[in-house]
């Protein structure tokens, strides 16, 4: 049976003490009407479009230039295996990590655990009620880590909103216990500066590194306020995670970042990071932070130290991830244009706008350079009703060639080529049409990731999808095995 685990609201009171000694886990019976989050933890999912855009949408249907309302369509080289929906957690599905036979997938009402040691078949483990935006997700060892970026009453799983600018509201980071997969137990929460939208985990022997990415202060906010131009760094015991706690803010932007508008319009002021992606084995980091591109050194995690700097005021409007090539000598950075809740894929956006900047890495030390050479966009064109806009996605592990899966929102999954920075080209694709035909909808994947063998995929509206992709460039990457993946800590593919 598949059970449905909380936490009692006297979890922040009691301390991560009496927690560790087994205020865990309350089961609760699973079911959709459990798991209802508070008005407040879910973005506006809908907006009304005109009835000449919904025309425009039904007529590119009809003439075949995008799918119908729920249709799949997809490449030659692609198969899609299956779809798991959505069940007790019926919030907005968001970031998914894996381990061994395990994939974990995040979801604003808490996080669902799958077995997938058959991907035609995955099975559900576990589902946990703790809700609280956007509960981007990560796994190291024994130990899960849970994102909250919503203003909750305490840290529980059984909070309720509250508004930021109360002084006793909570955000930041919960850590599970996972060595028992069908029970996960809540033991540790560490509130951080304007809580934890995304997160990233530099992993050590005995402690994980845990850098905390959140923007958006504002002076009415007791536990976010301006300037807030750094990153948050939990340092976690591995054997004591109940000793979590906060052991730096290195302030990353000294002169306090992009302006934003009016001085560059279009562009997001930078008031911290987004997203973060590391790359342990080269001791570098990239930062995806609203008006900037980062890339530092993380040899000292405690204490990481930028290297290079860059911005494009012309084409980026917000950068939202970072993904490193195998070689270290590359990073694409992709644009959140409209904040995922905008249909950017399309003739008036344009091609440059709502996609990923390519970046060459060149020099050595402390003197490489972040150089630009090209755009990427899905050229695949979408209704006026579809949020389409270049999000998460993972290297696909083959030597010699620079290759990405990466989803789209509803623009579907799209896996391409980099291999030449100023020639990317779309060698496959995965999607859906859109889910109606009256309203500009959040829908689609949210992440896409390549792992073992098989593309997984968390389609916000539409459930857990696997996909295997047959391609002569690509099937190399079957060959290869890891033990954990959660991308954002990007691995040494072949040193396993």
């Amino acid at each position: 049976m598949t059970s449905l685990h909380t936490v009692p609201a006297g979890l922040r009171r009691l301390g991560v003490a009496a927690a560790a000694a087994g205020l865990l886990a309350t089961v609760l019976a699973a079911g959709p009407a459990a798991a209802t989050p508070d008005p407040g933890d879910l973005p506006a999912a809908r907006s009304g479009v005109s009835a000449g855009r919904q025309a425009a949408a039904a007529a590119a249907i009809e003439a075949g230039e995008v799918p119908g309302v729920d249709e799949i369509v997809h490449s030659d080289n692609i198969t899609h295996l299956t779809n798991v929906p959505k069940d007790a957690l019926q919030g907005l599905n968001t970031d998914l990590a894996f381990q061994g036979r395990y994939a974990f997938a995040g979801n604003y009402d808490g996080f669902r655990i799958y077995d997938i040691s058959n991907p035609k078949v995955p099975r559900t483990v576990a589902q946990v009620l703790c809700p609280g935006s956007q509960n981007d997700i990560s796994v190291s060892g024994n130990l899960l880590f849970l994102s909250t970026d919503s203003s909750r009453s305490d840290n529980s799983c059984t909070s309720t909103t509250q508004p930021a600018t109360e002084k006793s509201s909570w955000e930041g980071m919960k850590i599970f216990d996972i060595s028992d997969k069908r029970n996960p137990k809540y033991v540790a929460a560490v509130e951080t500066a304007c809580g934890s939208h995304t997160h990233t985990l530099v992993p050590r022997r005995s402690s994980v590194y845990v850098y905390v990415s959140s923007y958006s202060p504002s002076d009415t906010f007791p536990d976010c306020r301006p300037p807030h131009d750094g990153i948050s760094v939990i340092k976690v015991p591995r054997k004591a995670p109940e000793e979590a706690a906060v052991v730096n803010f290195p302030v990353l932007f000294p002169d306090g970042g992009n302006p934003g508008a009016p001085t560059n319009p279009g562009v997001s002021k930078t008031t911290g990071c987004h997203d973060i992606t590391v790359l342990p084995s080269k001791n570098l980091a990239a930062g995806a932070c609203m008006g900037d591109g980062l890339l530092f050194s993380i040899e000292d995690p405690e204490n990481p130290r930028i290297i290079d700097r860059v911005q494009d005021n012309v084409n980026f409007a917000f950068w939202h991830s970072a993904t490193f090539n195998q070689k270290a000598d590359k990073v694409v950075f992709t644009d959140e244009l409209g904040g995922g809740g905008a249909a950017t894929c399309n003739e008036e956006i344009g091609p440059k706008r709502g996609a990923d900047g390519i970046y060459d890495i060149v020099g050595r030390g402390d003197h490489r350079k972040l150089v630009f050479r090209s755009y990427f966009k899905i050229d695949r064109p979408q209704a006026a009703t579809e949020v389409c806009v270049a999000h998460n996605g993972s290297i696909i592990p083959v030597k010699g060639r620079d290759l990405m899966v990466q989803a789209w929102y509803q623009g579907g999954v799209s896996v391409w080529d980099f291999t030449d920075s100023s020639a990317p080209k779309e060698i496959a694709y995965f999607e859906r049409g859109p889910v109606n035909l009256d309203a500009v909808t959040t829908a689609g994947p949210w992440s896409a990731y390549y792992y073992n063998g098989y593309i997984y995929s968390n389609d916000i509206a539409k459930g857990f999808d696997v996909l295997r992709l047959d391609d002569r460039r690509t099937d190399p990457a079957k060959r290869v095995r890891i033990p954990e993946l959660n991308v954002q800590t990007q691995p040494d593919y072949f040193d396993h």
